[in-house]
């Protein structure tokens, strides 16, 4: 903890004092918060497994074609569409997928991932990993331009 506060110093450094010499500012209206953000809960906490060839082109519950090696996912309850993060609890790796599937059908667990993103998450040797789903907001959608009034 000590090594990242010096680094963040540094860095906060390294930005605010060019900036003092062209334009002086006070120290006082620099403020850095050194306190630990806490993580958002995580959407779901459990056991995932993956799926592959046997499923390659069958239809999904999305009506669209199963492909292996496209970052996707089934879940229970989420809606078809939702994008989640996904980590493996074992290594820390995560990835970003799309919900276009229902599964898995064993309880015991909360996700079935593509082959490709068992490989992202690193337990196709494995077969199960425990893993932490948050879900991703959907990013905004951009306003239509205003339409230009005609010039007489």
């Amino acid at each position: 903890m000590q090594r990242f506060r010096y680094h963040l110093a540094l860095a906060v450094s390294l930005v605010v004092l060019p900036a003092m010499a062209v334009h002086p500012v006070p120290v006082s209206l620099v403020q850095v918060s050194l306190a630990p953000r806490r993580a958002a809960a995580p959407y779901q906490v459990g056991m995932a497994s993956w799926y592959g060839a046997w499923f390659q082109g069958k239809e999904t519950t999305s009506g669209e074609p199963f492909n292996m090696d496209a970052l996707t996912a089934a879940h229970r309850q989420l809606p078809l569409g939702t994008r989640v993060r996904v980590t493996n609890l074992l290594n820390q790796r995560s990835v970003v997928l799309r919900i276009n599937d229902r599964g898995p059908v064993p309880t015991s667990r909360c996700l079935d991932v593509s082959l490709a993103a068992a490989r992202a998450l690193g337990f196709v040797g494995a077969g199960l990993a425990p893993v932490r789903i948050d879900v991703v907001p959907a990013a905004p959608v951009p306003a239509a331009p205003l339409p230009q009034l005609a010039e007489r």
